[in-house]
């Protein structure tokens, strides 16, 4: 077994425990009213806008996601929250530096897997998830375990996630997907940045072409490109008639049942079952490391 297959089939476990450590981080993160910025980089990028979009959602105050090192430092928040597994990397550690040493300073929390790391000195306060750190290049449950800590945080961690993981280990994947050559993601709402994240997943693990867009958009261009071995795979509940219209294409429709968040799981599943279709090794993606450090 892969370190990336070891650590996403741990998930429900992770996120169980995650869930029930809310309380723990509380006072570190985003409070109702406060005007927040979530930030990261690659996965943990797509768990931002995936967090933020559940927040503003759910009322509890303006929340944006950016890029590390796309923020703009002419807003202000009150408070930014650092998403980084390693606490290495390199934006998210500039941007922590930069906000501590602006007027008036933003307070700033890191969610990471390690807290012996330089983000323990670049933030202002850390909510360590070590329990979900990973040894894989590829992240799977860190970055999932941070979305529901923040789901859990903000009220919004439904029962049925953990269960519904557990089923998204244990079901037989779609038929047909893992001879698709090109693999496209839909999401609505919090669920787009999940379904970028599956994109990406798919394009570390398996060098699959993959695409990923809010599902209303679909309909607008990219619908183009489907056909008889492609597969179009749907987080959350889909547009009405977008099956169809999919399904008449050629291309396999793949209907997401579960927990939004669950069926990124069966993503994760699927991205290892193409790359050992193509004989890849999923834990040393091409041109990928754990961490992204740039030399000064």
């Amino acid at each position: 077994m892969t370190h990336v297959e070891d650590e996403l089939t741990s998930q429900p476990e992770c996120w169980a425990r995650a869930a029930s450590e809310a309380p723990r981080w509380a006072k570190v993160l985003p409070a109702p009213g406060e005007r927040v910025a979530i930030v990261g980089c690659g996965t943990s990028y797509f768990m931002a806008q995936a967090a933020a979009a559940l927040r503003e959602g759910a009322g509890q105050g303006e929340t944006d996601a950016f890029a590390a090192s796309e923020f703009p430092h002419g807003r202000r928040y009150d408070r930014v929250v650092a998403l980084t597994r390693s606490g290495t990397t390199t934006e998210v550690l500039d941007l922590l530096g930069r906000l501590r040493g602006g007027t008036p300073t933003t307070p700033t929390t890191a969610i990471t897997a390690d807290p012996d790391t330089p983000v323990r000195t670049a933030a202002d306060a850390l909510a360590v998830l070590d329990f979900a750190d990973e040894r894989s290049v590829v992240q799977t449950r860190f970055a999932t375990t941070a979305l529901t800590l923040l789901r859990a945080h903000f009220g919004l961690h439904p029962d049925t996630a953990v269960t519904d993981a557990r089923t998204a280990l244990a079901e037989p994947l779609p038929e047909g997907a893992v001879q698709c050559g090109q693999f496209t993601f839909l999401g609505r709402g919090w669920s787009v940045g999940l379904a970028n994240e599956a994109g990406l997943k798919m394009r570390e693990a398996a060098l699959a072409w993959a695409e990923a867009y809010p599902a209303m958009e679909y309909r607008h261009g990219p619908i183009s490109i489907s056909t008889e071995g492609t597969a179009t795979w749907m987080l959350g509940d889909a547009p009405d008639g977008l099956a169809q219209q999919v399904r008449d294409t050629g291309a396999l429709w793949i209907a997401g049942a579960l927990d939004p968040l669950a069926e990124l799981v069966r993503v994760h599943r699927l991205a290892i079952a193409v790359a050992a279709s193509r004989g890849l090794d999923p834990d040393t993606p091409r041109h990928l490391t754990r961490s992204v450090i740039l030399e000064p």
